[in-house]
């Protein structure tokens, strides 16, 4: 079941997100930070933030915004699934949640950004199985040898 992101979640999602061995730990901070900011005041600010529960057990999230200064563009910032619960079609559903949502709120466009690194080659596929095109590479953006690589969604 999804449902809204609650400040008890937090700690758990971390965790989860940890165990996965995508994240550096500078990027597990930039996470936290999210999430302090999001209920703070973020998601004042059309920020959405949503969690998949089974049993009572988190299985994944997904945190998305829109984009300043634009024409009802969107970002996908996070989408993350319990490392033992991958490749099993809940990242496709949240995703799809993801852009059921925002069809319903006007939205046309939506942007991913993500590694370039060989271990992100399944997200970078995950993408385009989903219909997303690669609509840029920036080199060595994250460090040397990591570039940024863009995906875009008409919605």
């Amino acid at each position: 079941m999804i449902r809204l992101l609650q400040p008890p979640d937090v700690p758990p999602l971390l965790e989860l997100t940890a165990q996965t061995d995508m994240f550096l730990p500078h990027e597990l901070d930039a996470l936290e930070e999210v999430f302090t900011d999001y209920f703070a005041a973020l998601k004042d600010y059309d920020h959405h933030a949503w969690v998949w529960e089974a049993e009572e057990r988190l299985l994944g999230f997904v945190y998305y915004a829109p984009a300043p200064l634009t024409d009802r563009s969107w970002y996908l910032y996070w989408i993350v699934v319990a490392k033992e619960y991958q490749r099993q079609g809940l990242g496709s559903r949240l995703l799809q949640f993801v852009e059921a949502d925002l069809r319903t709120r006007g939205a046309r466009l939506l942007l991913v950004e993500t590694s370039s690194k060989p271990s992100y080659a399944p997200t970078r596929a995950f993408y385009h199985k989903h219909g997303y095109t690669l609509c840029a590479t920036v080199p060595d953006f994250y460090a040397d040898g990591d570039s940024l690589v863009i995906f875009a969604r008409r919605l």
